[in-house]
């Protein structure tokens, strides 16, 4: 009996606990006792404990109030998947391709290092500066490259001495395009006759000087075009252009000098055209944007880069470029085509390479050195070309200073006088192609018309990339010309030039 008693407590307190919480509607649940509930309306029999009579009411557990933030962490357990596209994919709208970026870099670093190992162990060093100098100063007793550069002074001052003499009226605008005509014409003329003639000029030499004086035939015609407005201007009593800062300056009360803004005729000085020469644009202005000051160290690191990237240049043309186009020379003469192909190609990665650091070399770091030192403030000189999607937009964008002159001084003309669009833009590349081919054939004393047919090729190919290709297609198209053109009219030129001067000696 007495162990009968201490059971009945264990008994009860195991009755309570698994009585706690709803039970299924309709169902049957065993209780502790061991009696059934066949339905929602039916009782289980009173425990004993309960002789009373009295039912305590089952206590409920209900559900607890939950907040938006801890629905949400519920599906996020539940649920893993959701509506998108893969990143790789057009539709996705993923853009940041960084890490495939530094990829292509890093292996193009390497493939490249083991290729100019590869010319190590082969060709050994081939470096020489001397040599380079050489070039230069065939003759070191004539110097002719640096003399015909001196001589440019004189058209310089032929263009000044007009404009002197129509702003006060001593001579005719028709005589003064005449005299403009001649200068012109002879500033072209000139240089390649002297080239074509001297034989102790060399080729490197001959592109510097004749480099030299396209720059001056395009800033002189600007300077004749700009000047010619600011009189009709005059004529007509409209507004006056002020002239440029780089007039004389004025001195102020308190000794201190500041520039001043005076109108025409009064920005015909010999300072304000040298200014003008030696600014890196070929735009005349009477009005050129000015920097505050010189930055030192902004100058000092563009000093350098001029020195480190020429000193490169130099390196990788004796190192990679020479050794390559020899041994190109025969599958030239043989006419192996499937050699030609793989020598094309072999000068295509050190000969884009190094268009690419001659682009950074002369339109970042000596164009914004000049610029500092003579405080020129318009610093566009390159837009962002390497995106381009268009032929027309990288030819638009790559050399800012000689588009804005086609665009100002030649392509807005030809569309004022009723020429349609196409029309101009073939103009232009007409003048582009004569100039490419006018810095090649001269100083090389033999015209092959490649470079012309290379430009001239531009139309139908900006033509066939504005038609059919699209974004990134239309980019890799402009890539893919940039990296083959130029090797094939390298190769064409410098075969030509061994064939003339190397294989008619032998």
């Amino acid at each position: 009996m007495g162990d009968r008693n201490d059971r009945v407590p264990m008994m009860t307190g195991r009755t309570r606990r698994s009585t706690i919480g709803p039970t299924p509607a309709g169902g049957n649940s065993k209780q502790a006792n061991g009696s059934k509930q066949s339905s929602a309306g039916e009782k289980t029999p009173s425990h004993p404990s309960h002789s009373n009579g009295k039912v305590k009411k089952e206590k409920q557990v209900h559900e607890p109030v939950r907040t938006p933030q801890e629905r949400s962490k519920i599906c996020e357990r539940l649920s893993c998947h959701v509506l998108q596209e893969s990143l790789l994919s057009s539709a996705s709208g993923y853009s940041n391709y960084r890490g495939i970026l530094n990829w292509c870099v890093v292996m193009l670093v390497l493939s490249n290092a083991r290729l100019f190992l590869e010319n190590l162990l082969k060709y050994g060093i081939l470096v020489d500066p001397i040599q380079v100098v050489s070039l230069f100063l065939k003759d070191p007793y004539s110097w002719p490259a640096p003399c015909l550069v001196i001589v440019s002074n004189v058209f310089i001052m032929a263009a000044l001495y007009t404009e002197r003499r129509l702003s006060v009226g001593t001579i005719s605008e028709t005589t003064g395009t005449f005299l403009y005509l001649v200068n012109l014409t002879t500033l072209l003329c000139f240089p390649s006759a002297t080239v074509l003639t001297l034989t102790s000029m060399t080729p490197a030499g001959g592109v510097f000087a004749l480099g030299v004086y396209t720059i001056l035939f395009m800033k002189l015609y600007s300077y004749k075009d700009v000047n010619m407005w600011c009189r009709e201007i005059r004529h007509t009593k409209a507004r006056t252009l002020t002239r440029s800062h780089s007039c004389p300056s004025v001195a102020q009360s308190n000794g201190s000098a500041v520039h001043a803004h005076v109108s025409y005729p009064g920005n015909l000085t010999h300072r304000d055209i040298y200014y003008f020469v030696f600014a890196p644009t070929l735009c005349y202005e009477l009005n050129f944007p000015r920097s505050p000051r010189i930055r030192k160290s902004f100058l000092l690191r563009r000093l350098f880069e001029m020195l480190f990237f020429i000193q490169l240049l130099i390196g990788l043309v004796q190192q990679w470029i020479v050794p390559t186009i020899q041994n190109s020379m025969k599958p030239f003469q043989d006419m192996d085509f499937s050699r030609m192909m793989e020598r094309m190609l072999k000068l295509a990665v050190p000969n884009h390479l190094i268009w690419l650091i001659f682009f950074y070399w002369f339109f970042h770091s000596s164009m914004n050195f000049v610029a500092e030192l003579m405080r020129f403030g318009d610093r566009e000189f390159y837009r962002d070309w390497w995106n381009s999607e268009t032929v027309t937009y990288f030819w638009s964008n790559w050399n800012i200073p000689v588009h804005k002159w086609c665009l100002r001084h030649f392509y807005k003309p030809i569309m004022r006088r009723g020429a349609n669009k196409w029309v101009a833009q073939t103009a232009v590349f007409l003048v582009s192609a004569f100039f490419h081919e006018y810095l090649v054939s001269v100083p090389l004393k033999m015209f092959r018309l490649w470079a012309f047919m290379g430009m001239m090729s531009q139309i139908p190919l900006a033509w066939f990339v504005g038609r059919f290709l699209r974004g990134n297609h239309g980019n890799a198209a402009v890539w893919i010309s940039l990296i083959i053109g130029q090797p094939v009219a390298v190769l064409m030129y410098v075969h030509d030039y061994y064939v003339i001067h190397y294989m008619s000696q032998s």
